[in-house]
């Protein structure tokens, strides 16, 4: 599939899959989807919390959300084991065209991020004193996690081009995956992928959206 690097609303790039005319990221704002959806609406709602907090994202892809996400437990204190599952990684050459570290003026986890894409797969890898990194290459199917996630980036491609990612059987999968009370957030809104959700055992709530959206999805383990 043709594949190449573009600029969303907010200066931040993306990649853009051209056949599916699909993003990795919102073209309303890689940035600050990012941080709408996932810190605002998922991480701040462990930030008080003393234990380790787990993260499971599903769609590591650029690995902006986990940078960001490094970015913002390195000012709080909070420790964060993260696990990145992605079955087609990025290539050397479309991470040497995203801008990431300058659109956050991050200069000083630069050596931080390349070492995040870097690491070896299957290997957890310290980052920082509060961060370290797992990445799984596999299909979302593939998981066996249970019990033992505090909160999951959900950050698949849109259903409109996988709908296949956005089904029942993976929201168990999600669902066993968590501990009780565990969170999952995600852009997406569909009233499908909201049943979907509502249908293996998730308390769901309507939250408003990032820049371009009117709505997204929370779903808590009760």
């Amino acid at each position: 599939m043709q594949r190449e690097i573009i600029t969303t609303a907010d200066g931040s790039k993306t990649i853009q899959i051209k056949d599916w005319n699909e993003q990795y990221h919102s073209k309303h704002g890689a940035i600050q989807e990012a941080y709408h959806v996932f810190i605002k609406h998922g991480l701040d709602l462990f930030r008080k919390k003393d234990e380790v907090v787990h993260i499971l994202e599903i769609g590591f892809g650029t690995g902006l959300n986990a940078l960001i996400t490094l970015l913002e437990t390195s000012k709080s204190g909070m420790v964060v084991e993260y696990c990145g599952v992605e079955a087609y990684p990025v290539s050397e050459e479309e991470l040497s065209q995203l801008n990431y570290i300058e659109e956050l003026n991050a200069q000083e986890f630069s050596g931080q991020f390349k070492k995040m894409h870097a690491a070896p797969w299957e290997e957890r890898t310290l980052l920082s004193q509060g961060f370290s990194i797992l990445k799984m290459q596999r299909d979302f199917k593939e998981i066996a996690l249970e019990n033992c996630m505090n909160l999951i980036y959900f950050d698949a491609f849109g259903a409109r081009v996988q709908p296949e990612l956005w089904t029942k059987d993976v929201f168990e999968i999600m669902f066993r995956a968590l501990k009780k009370k565990g969170v999952l957030v995600t852009y997406a809104a569909k009233g499908s992928v909201r049943r979907a959700m509502q249908a293996v055992g998730f308390e769901v709530e309507r939250l408003p959206g990032p820049p371009g959206k009117r709505e997204m999805l929370r779903a808590i383990k009760s």
